[in-house]
């Protein structure tokens, strides 16, 4: 009984680490800002926990040990389609801010007012109203597009901030600033694509891999075996199955870690 207490506060502990997001990492601004952690998944942390809690107090021997293995599975799948989901809301955020710094100065070309051609490009970007709002209120633009440079995806506008207070600070002309900063944005999303395209094939290769174990246990099944007998109702295959899905999930982890790193808008 202690060593099947023990192997469900180890799944249940597993389990919840699957299902918390690893702290983002904090870029400060010239202003002292930082962007917060994100606390919203300490909710379904919780669930994760109450639901490994109540496989402990029903369930006993395999059937709690295949109970536990199967939560932390669904919790590392849910986590993986998360970062995911996250992952492609950055790299459209970054998309979308390299659109903001050309209207933007495609509107100062066009010679709108700086703050005008701010408050047109909400219209592109509606996250860029807070920095609208400010130039109107008379607060400080550059620091109000530094806050929002620390969203994922968005440091592009550090760059931006940059030329709007060098350039009001000599006197000089914003439109060709952010011209050269447009220019410099288009180019790094355009390097930043091309090393996805390039990792995309690693990515690929690596969940094929991460599926061949399902592919093997059909074809010993197909050959009159059954693997499937072992693998879910003995220790030995139990321990089996878990090791495996631990280490298919941390190699499709490692993979998009390094495709994470390679690829940072």
């Amino acid at each position: 009984m202690p060593l099947t207490v023990l192997a469900a506060a180890a799944g249940a502990g597993l389990a919840v680490w699957l299902v918390l997001p690893p702290a983002p990492r904090v870029r400060s601004g010239r202003d002292g800002s930082g962007s917060a952690v994100p606390v919203r998944s300490l909710g379904q942390a919780v669930v994760v926990a109450v639901v490994a809690g109540g496989l402990v107090v029903v369930l006993e021997g395999t059937t709690l040990a295949l109970g536990l293995i199967g939560a932390a599975a669904l919790a590392g799948g849910w986590r993986m389609v998360a970062r995911g989901r996250a992952r492609r809301a950055t790299q459209q955020r970054a998309d979308v801010v390299v659109e903001v710094c050309e209207a933007l100065a495609g509107e100062l070309r066009a010679g709108q007012p700086p703050l005008r051609a701010l408050r047109h490009c909400v219209e592109v970007w509606p996250e860029l109203e807070p920095a609208a709002t400010a130039g109107e209120l008379g607060a400080d633009v550059p620091k109000a597009l530094r806050r929002l440079a620390l969203l994922p995806g968005a440091s592009g506008l550090s760059d931006v901030a940059s030329a709007w207070q060098v350039s009001h600070g000599s006197g000089g002309t914003m439109a060709s600033a952010l011209s050269r900063v447009a220019d410099a944005s288009r180019t790094r999303r355009t390097t930043q694509r091309l090393v996805a395209s390039e990792l995309a094939s690693a990515q690929a290769t690596a969940r094929l891999v991460a599926a061949l174990p399902v592919v093997v246990l059909a074809m010993g099944t197909g050959l009159g075996g059954d693997p499937w007998a072992f693998l879910l109702t003995t220790p030995g295959g139990l321990a089996c199955l878990a090791a495996g899905l631990l280490l298919g999930y941390a190699g499709l982890a490692w993979i998009e870690r390094i495709a994470v790193r390679a690829v940072d808008p």
